[in-house]
């Protein structure tokens, strides 16, 4: 198959489908290649109990408000099924079993090397998401150790460990709502916290996170890194009594130079508290039973699940030289006709700022093509 559209869309997960329907409803062209069979896979393979920790006021897709009946943080399953109504509403029809190999400029447009053909676009949006590729750092002694080692996108649920002692490597979200998931379903789990971590309650007297973090823009970024620990410690009180200390980095410092937010809180910290989850400092080295701590200390550990983070792995699809720069769009996107959405993930919400840059994509596409189109026709 060799064929040509104005606008290649890469993933048909929630930031493709967001810029897609955007598209869609400004009378635009495009082609939405999604390499799984079905759309946000990396959704649907997410741990079973997983929420979004924002709010569905401030997370839905342009255009299609979550039901009203839907609680106000969305279930993985209820996400999914919203993710295919609105596939469905906006008529976006990805072309499922097509992978990406490569991208190359081809003159003023772009050549994309797929599993089925090569496709012709005037612009491509890569939407392939910030988690595409699991990342598994290298510990010593990783390869003698005895018992079950997972990456966090295998993990499903606490089943198959119940009873077991289980370390889990990374206190981001992700590993901190897998150590509560599993002391809920009978295992002893033990977090060994990297390095420092930022810590907020998902409400705080009441009020969503994320909306405190929309208000707290208004303010310099250097006065609210300086009240947010004194908030938080009334909050959460002072977790350096167990083991979690806070980074040097304030923390929207750390989300502006790092990308890194912070671990919302849905009841970690209670258990930590409690004692049913133990937090152990870096890994030294594995064992064959466990791990050896920086602090000296050992442990024995029937599985370890790294919750170590992904990474996007676009980069090595784009022609060395190529950078289509961050998410949203800038003048480098623009003039090259490459974007990139769904890789800027703030304070205010991951979805929230999808929706914005689906919007502004498909309008600069949208303008671009009507100036090609009056310049072509002009007199000669």
């Amino acid at each position: 198959m060799d064929d040509t559209t104005p606008v290649a869309i890469i993933g048909a997960g929630p930031a493709g489908l967001a810029i897609a329907a955007c598209l869609r409803q400004g009378g635009q062209d495009f082609v939405l290649l999604e390499k799984e069979q079905q759309s946000a896979p990396a959704w649907r393979r997410h741990y079973e109990r997983v929420h979004l920790h924002t709010t569905k006021r401030y997370s839905s897709l342009p255009f299609a408000p979550f039901p009203r009946d839907y609680p106000r943080y969305v279930p993985r399953d209820l996400f999914a099924d919203y993710l295919d109504a609105y596939a469905q509403r906006f008529d976006l029809r990805p072309r499922f079993g097509e992978t990406v190999r490569a991208i190359n400029r081809r003159g003023r447009s772009w050549l994309v090397d797929t599993t089925t053909g090569p496709l012709h676009a005037s612009q491509v949006v890569i939407a392939s998401g910030n988690n595409a590729e699991p990342l598994m750092p290298g510990f010593p002694g990783a390869d003698a150790f005895k018992g079950k080692r997972l990456h966090s996108a295998d993990y499903r649920n606490a089943m198959p460990f119940a009873g077991q002692s289980v370390l889990i490597v990374g206190m981001g979200n992700t590993g901190a709502e897998i150590a509560l998931d599993l002391v809920e379903g009978g295992a002893r789990p033990t977090i060994s916290v990297r390095g420092g971590v930022h810590i907020v309650p998902r409400e705080l007297l009441g009020v969503p996170i994320q909306m405190i973090g929309m208000a707290a823009r208004l303010m310099p970024q250097r006065i609210n890194d300086a009240l947010f620990p004194i908030i938080l410690d009334l909050a959460l009180g002072r977790l350096e009594t167990y083991g979690l200390r806070r980074p040097q980095q304030g923390m929207l410092q750390q989300i502006a130079v790092a990308s890194r937010i912070p671990t919302i809180d849905i009841g970690t910290v209670g258990k930590i508290r409690e004692g049913a989850i133990k937090v152990a400092p870096d890994i030294a080295e594995i064992t064959e039973q466990g791990a050896r701590f920086t602090d000296g200390k050992q442990g024995e550990f029937d599985a370890i699940i790294f919750a170590t983070g992904f990474r996007p792995g676009y980069a090595r699809l784009l022609e060395p030289g190529v950078q289509p720069g961050r998410s949203g769009v800038n003048a480098s996107a623009s003039d090259l006709g490459l974007y990139l959405i769904g890789f800027h993930n703030p304070v205010t919400g991951l979805l929230r700022e999808i929706s914005i840059e689906a919007e502004q994509i498909a309008d600069d596409i949208r303008l671009r093509r009507n100036r090609k189109k009056a310049a072509e026709t002009l007199p000669v």
